[in-house]
């Protein structure tokens, strides 16, 4: 086939691979767009046909400038994977929090009530705190946090390796997040439950190591990972309320529905969750028991903190705005 034949005959097709690409890039899909992946195909033919029979420079830099527009926009999902991953971190994960600020005060308040609460009963009546972590817990605790060296000794014998005991701690937290996330699904009230059975548990174990152990091997201890994990916990909480919530609260549509739009919308709220917990398991695996300085750890865990309530109140909003 001659040049100009072959360019008469496709040059209809090109213009309208060529508009079609141009709506996708301005954000405006024409009508036909779901036919951008067998056109394009088309046009690498045609671009190849083009070289093989050398034809001229300008027909051949046509095409070779549409392939290229066509497989930027086709491909692109895959070059977006990391930018969605970075846009959800710094900027989602914060917004979705901040939407439903009145549950994560509702979520904080059932978790901290009952850890101050507890945290202080040892001064209070003992027998409170005997009940919550039993003969076992309370043993476990001394064993633990008796002293510096006990400490160490103890994590040794118990996980053999920092990566062992990185992997508990994954085991351990995320299997609390997720009953207290899957817990929502009971109107609520396995949520509850699981935040004011854990602020009560955590409290007692803080508030009797605090009395009768040796309080700096303990808050040295958890000083690092504390807002990672708390605050994961408590996020996992909104998600559960968020499912309890479309149970009780359905609205017009059927509860099955409701449930599934709200997965949706707590979506965000768990995977950061997830993700808190995670890196909550990697300080607390690979740093919390490092024989450090006082004064460092309790350093790093309120700098933790602090860059914490910074992320939760100001990343997002720019984004969100827009």
């Amino acid at each position: 086939m001659k040049e100009g034949n072959f360019e008469t005959r496709r040059r209809e097709a090109w213009d309208d691979f060529e508009r079609l690409v141009t709506s996708v890039e301005k954000s405006k899909p024409a009508q036909g767009v779901e036919e951008l992946p067998r056109r394009f195909r088309e046009m690498c033919s045609d671009l190849a046909l083009a070289n093989h029979r050398m034809y001229r420079g300008q027909l051949v830099g046509r095409l070779n400038e549409l392939v290229i527009r066509g497989y930027k926009l086709l491909y692109r999902t895959r070059r977006r994977g990391t930018e969605s991953f970075v846009r959800f971190i710094v900027s989602d994960f914060p917004a979705a929090v901040r939407r439903d600020w009145r549950l994560f005060w509702l979520c904080n308040a059932m978790f901290w009530l009952p850890f101050f609460g507890m945290m202080a009963m040892p001064w209070i009546n003992i027998d409170w705190v005997q009940s919550i972590l039993g003969p076992h817990g309370m043993a476990q605790m001394e064993a633990m946090y008796g002293g510096e060296e006990e400490q160490l000794s103890y994590l040794r014998s118990e996980f053999g390796s920092n990566f062992m005991m990185f992997g508990h701690y994954i085991q351990n937290n995320v299997s609390i997040d997720f009953r207290i996330f899957a817990g929502g699904i009971v109107a609520c009230l396995g949520t509850i439950f699981f935040l004011v059975y854990n602020g009560l548990a955590i409290g007692a174990a803080a508030g009797y190591v605090t009395y009768a152990c040796n309080p700096k091997s303990f808050w040295t201890f958890v000083a690092g990972h504390s807002s990672f994990e708390l605050l994961g916990m408590v996020v996992a909480g909104m998600a559960g309320m968020k499912l309890g919530l479309a149970v009780l609260r359905p609205g017009r549509m059927t509860r099955a529905k409701a449930i599934g739009v709200s997965a949706k919308k707590a979506l965000p709220l768990i995977l950061g969750a997830g993700g808190m917990t995670v890196l909550a398991a990697c300080v607390e695996g690979f740093w919390s028991a490092q024989p450090l300085p006082a004064h460092v750890k309790y350093t790093v865990g309120i700098i933790f903190w602090v860059l914490h309530a910074a992320y939760f109140l100001l990343l997002g909003r720019r984004s969100r705005e827009a």
